[in-house]
């Protein structure tokens, strides 16, 4: 568990993923083109000293997945797939991907988020039946800009979006997490415009619409949205790697969705695999607003704003029982695995 300022601070890891875009599984120029995009995201803010091969990057394996998230500061990972069928033989990043391995070993350390498409009907209807008996699902990850067939997109204001978050209400799948950030090659920039998520949240008050990368680079019309829509919340995936390559655009960006949304409602998320967590943690952990922001804004980004990013947003949306949490991580399998049970309290061991 990340400590700062001597206090401990519980990382909940609100955007993670496990793909696999390796070339036998690539049916479709477009999932080479995608995974080259996210490499190029990748070498762009990642530290140079760790930047992955490309080889490497493009999949991630469950030992991996561990191993790269909880040894570096994160307690627990909230699980967005992506399936995009129509780019990879096997889908790129499917929620039985983590939920037949990962969540099945680990259920106390992972969210699994399931993931509708309206334009898959009623056969659609019924693999979100599924997914919430088998794996008991909370949210559910939307990508409005994903090919299927002839169409390149939907929205989420459609009468056949509609029929999903009825039933996502229906099922008690109360998190739904609509990617509205930066294209990715060669999908459509107008497809991720968030203008939909208005109306959306509007007529479904009973669900929380969770706006993954903040709209960026619409960050504007996001804010405009959120303040109005008390059940709009930001998740920072995208924008948080700016802490430490773009710092004066991060802290920019994170004035505003404080000033607008407040700290109650926004998420942290480290989009990992395109980023590993440990180094974006620590950024944001280490930032400080200047003395000009805290005068325009009124407030500053302190230890408490930043526990609530954090973590304990998403706790509240997932019902995570943080020091419930804490006590089981002591000593189960990943902290045994990984030697972190004293960082959750447990008693040293005889031989320290």
């Amino acid at each position: 568990m990340y400590q700062h300022q001597g206090e401990d601070v519980f990382v909940i890891d609100g955007h993670i993923h496990m793909w696999d875009a390796t070339e036998e599984n690539i049916k479709h120029e477009g999932g080479e083109q995608f995974i080259q995009c996210f490499y190029d995201y990748h070498t762009g803010f990642t530290p140079d000293e760790r930047q992955r091969d490309l080889d490497d990057y493009r999949k991630f394996t469950p030992q991996e997945v561990k191993e790269d998230l909880f040894t570096n500061y994160v307690d627990m990972g909230v699980y967005q797939p992506t399936h995009l069928h129509e780019f990879y033989t096997k889908g790129f990043n499917t929620v039985d991907d983590l939920g037949q391995t990962l969540y099945q070993e680990h259920p106390d350390r992972f969210v699994l988020n399931g993931r509708w498409d309206p334009r898959d009907g009623e056969a659609g209807l019924k693999e979100l039946e599924r997914q919430k008996k088998e794996y008991g699902i909370k949210g559910a990850k939307v990508y409005t800009a994903e090919w299927k067939g002839d169409s390149k997109g939907w929205r989420l204001d459609s009468d056949e979006a509609y029929e999903f978050l009825e039933k996502c209400v229906e099922l008690g799948i109360e998190n739904i997490h609509p990617h509205k950030g930066p294209t990715i090659r060669p999908l459509n920039k107008d497809a991720f415009d968030v203008g939909d998520v208005d109306d959306a949240a509007t007529n479904f008050p009973e669900l929380n619409f969770i706006v993954e990368h903040v709209g960026l680079p619409r960050l504007d019309d996001f804010c405009w949205i959120g303040t109005q829509e008390p059940n709009v919340y930001g998740g920072i995936a995208v924008a948080a790697p700016m802490a430490l390559g773009r710092p004066k655009k991060f802290e920019e960006i994170m004035a505003e969705l404080m000033f607008w949304l407040g700290e109650d409602r926004i998420t942290f998320g480290s989009d990992y695999g395109i980023w590993d967590p440990d180094w974006i943690i620590e950024a944001i952990m280490d930032m400080e607003f200047s003395e000009e922001t805290v005068e325009e804004y009124g407030f500053e980004f302190d230890l408490e704003a930043k526990k609530k990013v954090m973590g304990e947003n998403i706790a509240e949306l997932y019902d995570i029982d943080i020091e419930e949490r804490k006590k089981q991580f002591q000593d189960d399998a990943i902290s045994q695995e990984f030697g972190l049970g004293e960082s959750y309290g447990a008693p040293a061991s005889a031989d320290d």
